[in-house]
């Protein structure tokens, strides 16, 4: 295994995740907003699962974000 390869990868995709995530989820808060399913001061819950089937991994990560 070449542990820079492994790194360089693993760096590229959590990018990938970080600022596929970011556009859904500003999407889906803009549209809770202009829809009337959620206020602007609203802390709402939020989860990601990672997951590599392969290697038996399943991880929840579980936060909050703070509308104001």
């Amino acid at each position: 295994m070449n542990e820079d390869a492994l790194n360089m990868n693993i760096r590229k995709f959590l990018k990938k995740v970080g600022i596929t995530s970011q556009r859904e989820i500003e999407a889906a808060i803009r549209n809770g907003l202009e829809a009337g399913k959620v206020s602007g001061k609203a802390t709402l819950p939020i989860s990601v699962r990672l997951q590599l089937p392969e290697l038996g991994l399943d991880h929840l990560i579980e936060g909050k974000i703070d509308l104001e």
